[in-house]
Parts: C-alpha cells; structure tokens; sequence
C-alpha cells in the first residue's frame, strides 16, 4: 500500500481488507465472537502468539479498518474506535490516570468535556485545574509535581478560541506531561495535532467524519506505546468499543470527508463575512477571517478556516431565538460537522450546565450562536440569514 498517499486517496482506500469475495464497499462483520480452528489455536491467540481476533469489544475487521484508515489521515501509529465522541475523550484521560495525579485543561471546552474533568476526575482522586489555554504562561503557572496531562480543543466549542498547541506541548514535554487534543473543529483535514507535538488526539466522529447524522463515533489516536501501556487494558476491559455497524457507516462517511470539509468551509467563510457587516450582529469569530484574535497562531498550524463560525448578536437571548426561529434552510439543532447547515444557542442547550461566570469567562452570552455550515449553494445559505435577520431587533 502506498505511503505517499495524498489524504483524499487515504481516505477512499486506506486500511482495506477484502474477504474472499472480493467485495468492492469495505464488509460489516456483525458477529460478537470469533471460532478458531482448533483448541491450541485459540490458546495462541489468547496468548497473542498469533494474530486474530477475539471478541467484537476487543476489535473487528469494520473497526480495524476504519481505525487503520483514520491511522493513515492522522500520522498516528495507532488507534481505537469508540462508541461516541466523548467515550474517547473520557478513556484518553482516564485511561493514563491515577489518584493523586493533576490535570492542567484549557477551560474552554465542550460542556461534556469540561464534566469529565472539572467533575468526575475529582471523585477518583484526581486535580484538575483550568486555565485560559489562550496564553502560555498560564499552562506553565498550572503545573504541579503531580502533573500528567494537559487537555485542550482547539478552536474551542463554541467561541473558536485557538491554543497554541506546539507551544503547549513544548511545556508538557519539560514536565514529562501528555498532551491530549480534542481536535473536532478543525478535523484531521485542517489541523494535525501530532505534528504539532501533541501526544494523543481524540474526535467525536459523529460530527464531521460521519457528516451526515446518522450515528455515533469517537476516536483515539496515539503512538503504538501509548495505546499498548495505557489505553489497550482500559479500552478491553471497559467495554467503550465503537458497533461494527457504526463503524461501516463511519468508512462511508469518511471517503467524502475532504469534498465535505472544502465546501463547508467556504460556505463558513462566506456566511462570516456577510454577518459581520450586519448591524444585528456585534462580532463574528472565524478563524479563517484576519480579525480574529489569534490569526497568528491560526496561520502556523491550521491549513484552513473552519467549517464553524461563532457570532453574537445585539439584542442577547430574544434576538438569537427570533432568528433561529426565522431560519428556513439553517436547522436548529445541537450538532455540527454535518451535511446540513446547523445552528445551535450554546446557553441554552451544550453550555447550559454551566454557570453564569462560567458562560461569561467564555465569553459565551446570551446573543452568543453557533452556526455549523453545511454543503448547501452559499447564495442560498446567505439569503436564509438575511431574510431571518429582518426579525431581529439591533
């Protein structure tokens, strides 16, 4: 198989086995377990003295396919597919703590996440401090001896804040700390975070890598030592493993990712730029357009925008519901990443558990909104926004 790949062929090819049928779409082995041909043969393989496999909750062909596949687009060496996106990002952490240990997490983060760490990890012993991940010094200022990981998405759900994830893990690595990077917005078209110098990478591939609503998926990637010391026995003995069906749907999904992701976010580029001269609207956050705040970190390690933009509006929660309410392409829902352009009101739906301050330091308010752009005609997404903004007040 090839390795000089470009990532649109990884995409279509990559990590495929074939039975003896020769079937051309990749096969979904729907079987729970797996029959050896003798009694030895199974000692082998249980002992790892041969290769195969065991149980579906240890593995499959689907899913070692779509890991292999998702392996090959990341430069990662290894990988597991998770049932959902944050049965990812919950063993990546958890899988390489202890009690007594420190978590050091940018506070911008989805709401899931930030209760794994903020207050699950606690239960079991473990610290978490957050911190603006936004400037380096307060990623240093955080660390204690009984620091092992840093945890960060960036951009960051739902305001698209950036961190600098070279400069991150340049810290964590003086410490002998493990970078986890939850790189959902950016995808793994726009954003590689092991180049960068992070250490392990988790997505919810139920967004963009699935992209059109139809199940759940997550994905960890990280150096074959990696997985084999900390998430292997986790991830056996746990039960997180992705559905064999699921992750056939997932290898469909992803042989269009590249022509999805592209159209996305153009579409993106386009709806920020019309929005940001609209009198309803106070800022628009793009990471594509130069007025965002950290453009300079954004042109040395994302190749593109987004496929995302986050804007305020003037007349706070009132003006956020009249148009979502208005819209007629643009659904209202709170996914993302997906085929159909969505929009969602983060303080009222993923960041409602969070406290008012909370919201605030996010710089999360009430007129915050979060549009997902999708596939459709550009022209036709701007009308929806222009025709809905007519119900706004300024």
């Amino acid at each position: 198989m090839s390795k000089n790949w470009r990532p649109a062929t990884k995409l279509v090819h990559g990590g495929t086995t074939r039975s003896n049928h020769g079937e051309t779409s990749e096969a979904i082995f729907l079987t729970q377990g797996f029959v050896y041909e003798s009694s030895e043969a199974a000692e082998a393989r249980f002992k790892g003295e041969t290769d195969g496999f065991i149980y579906a909750r240890y593995g499959s062909p689907t899913n070692d396919m779509f890991e292999q596949r998702m392996c090959m687009l990341e430069g990662a060496e290894d990988a597991r597919a998770t049932a959902s996106g944050m049965a990812a990002v919950s063993a990546a952490i958890l899988c390489q703590l202890k009690a007594g240990d420190h978590i050091v997490a940018a506070r911008a983060l989805f709401g899931s996440c930030r209760w794994v760490v903020e207050t699950l990890a606690p239960k079991y012993g473990i610290e978490c401090t957050l911190i603006d991940g936004r400037f380096l010094e307060n990623w240093e200022k955080a660390v204690k001896p009984n620091t092992k990981v840093f945890f960060l998405e960036s951009p960051t759900n739902p305001t698209l804040e950036v961190v600098d994830i070279a400069g991150v893990a340049k810290i964590a690595n003086a410490i002998g700390a493990k970078v986890v990077v939850d790189n959902v917005f950016a995808t793994p078209l726009l954003q590689k975070p092991l180049e960068l110098g992070a250490h392990i990478v988790v997505y919810s591939a139920t967004k963009h890598i699935d992209g059109q609503g139809r199940c759940l998926g997550g994905m960890i990637l990280s150096d074959k030592e990696w997985i084999n010391e900390h998430l292997h026995d986790y991830f056996r003995h746990t039960g997180p493993a992705l559905s064999p069906f699921n992750a056939w749907t997932l290898l469909k999904g992803i042989e269009t990712l590249p022509l999805r992701v592209r159209q996305q976010s153009e579409n993106a580029a386009r709806v920020a730029d019309f929005l940001a001269e609209q009198p309803e609207v106070a800022r628009v956050i793009y990471p594509g357009r130069k007025d965002h705040p950290q453009a300079d970190i954004i042109a040395r390690q994302m190749k593109g925008g987004s496929t995302l933009v986050c804007f305020e509006l003037k007349g706070g929660k009132e003006a956020a519901f009249a148009l979502q309410n208005a819209l007629d392409v643009v659904l209202i829902s709170n996914n993302l990443g997906d085929s159909k352009s969505l929009i969602t009101h983060p303080a009222t739906t993923t960041h409602k558990n969070l406290s008012d301050e909370a919201r605030t330091e996010l710089g999360i308010s009430p007129g915050t909104v979060r549009f997902s752009a999708g596939i459709e005609d550009s022209e036709d997404l701007i009308e929806d926004f222009a025709r809905a903004l007519k119900s706004v007040k300024a």
